[in-house]
């Protein structure tokens, strides 16, 4: 089922995702690109145990996500659920 942009915002802006275009996306900075690579690393083991899988855009020390159920045509609570998912691995690196 999908999302309402109020349903989604209320669960999620508040964490610096933001909702435009029937998807949800974030931005996350790294000191360095290896740094942002593991951390891309740690996305690809939950999205798999999720069964639901982000598009990300690798660049220099910085990565960027964007969720969506490509089935349903916009945001799902699984769609918050894997972002909120991938917000725990953030500040898990963060503070290692």
């Amino acid at each position: 089922m999908l999302l309402s942009p109020d349903e989604i915002n209320k669960s999620l802006y508040p964490k610096g995702w933001k909702y435009a275009e029937k998807k949800i996306s974030k931005s996350y900075s790294f000191d360095t690109y290896m740094a942002g690579m593991e951390f891309v690393q740690k996305i690809a083991v939950l999205a798999e145990a999720q069964n639901h899988h982000p598009d990300i855009i690798i660049g220099w020390c910085k990565v960027d996500i964007s969720i969506s159920s490509h089935d349903l045509g916009g945001v799902t609570t699984k769609c918050v659920n894997l972002a909120l998912g991938i917000d725990r691995i953030f500040d898990e690196t963060h503070n290692e």
